[in-house]
């Protein structure tokens, strides 16, 4: 499948660059210069710094409203080494660009890696980061073969997801996400919760709080100001509290753990 098949083409952008330096915007008119009739989408470019753990986590929760065809550029932690590389892959219909840095293998589990490419430089003098990227996204753009844009990766960077601990009676989770409302997202899905669960009560517990007993539906279940946890539109477990910021009134931080006990 070529992208020129489709009406439009679509690239997304995914960094750490932030707002407040002239990066974003170098990478953008970079883009464009390589192909002037490219949509260009941000997902965010408040990554925190270097994380690529929450890169990841953005981006996949996003792709999901993506037409196929669409080509997504990961711009985070690119220079985690004295001589790094950044890849390709087509993935689902998707194109994905960016470093060989293990952001990656943290969205998807199931890579071939024979069907990675080291995005070769276009001009061998033009090395930098957004050229790189911005002529991976023209090749890409105009349908030439993927396979053709470089060698397939010698060795590809895989780092491992945190995944929660369960027993028979009771899971620990990782706070993962706290979003701009400051809601708490937690790395639970709710097909796990309710294996462990079987039907039983449960205690969720997150620093000396009284532990919340039920889920809900949506903010409106309780009163304002209250606790409450739910399942998001993504399926991980999220903590908040009705028309407040649970993040900060419940002294709740990225990597700290919740507890729910069952019985």
């Amino acid at each position: 499948m070529k992208i020129n098949e489709f009406l439009m083409q679509i690239v997304s952008l995914t960094s750490d660059y932030g707002s407040k330096d002239y990066y974003l915007a170098e990478l953008k008119a970079s883009i464009l210069n390589g192909k002037n009739d490219f949509s260009i989408i941000d997902i965010s470019h408040e990554i925190d710094r270097f994380d690529i753990v929450q890169a990841a986590f953005y981006l996949n929760n996003a792709i999901k409203s993506f037409s196929k065809g669409s080509i997504h550029i990961v711009a985070v932690n690119c220079n985690y080494r004295r001589r790094s590389e950044y890849i390709c892959f087509e993935r689902d219909g998707h194109y994905f660009i960016g470093p060989n840095n293990g952001v990656f293998s943290l969205m998807f589990d199931d890579l071939d890696e024979n069907k990675i490419y080291i995005i070769s430089p276009a001009n061998a003098e033009n090395t930098t980061v957004n050229a790189i990227f911005a002529h991976a996204a023209a090749y890409l753009g105009h349908g030439l073969p993927i396979e053709e844009i470089g060698p397939s990766v010698d060795i590809f960077n895989s780092k491992l997801v945190i995944q929660p601990v369960v027993t028979s009676s009771q899971i620990r989770a990782t706070i993962i996400h706290i979003d701009h409302f400051e809601n708490v997202v937690v790395n639970l899905k709710k097909d796990l919760f309710e294996k462990v669960r079987n039907d039983r009560k449960f205690e969720l517990y997150y620093k000396p709080n009284d532990p919340i007993t039920f889920l809900s539906k949506d903010y409106g279940d309780v009163s304002i100001g209250d606790a409450l946890a739910f399942f998001n539109s993504s399926g991980y477990l999220e903590i908040a509290i009705n028309m407040d910021k649970a993040s900060s009134m419940l002294n709740l931080m990225k990597n700290e753990m919740i507890q729910i006990n069952f019985y």
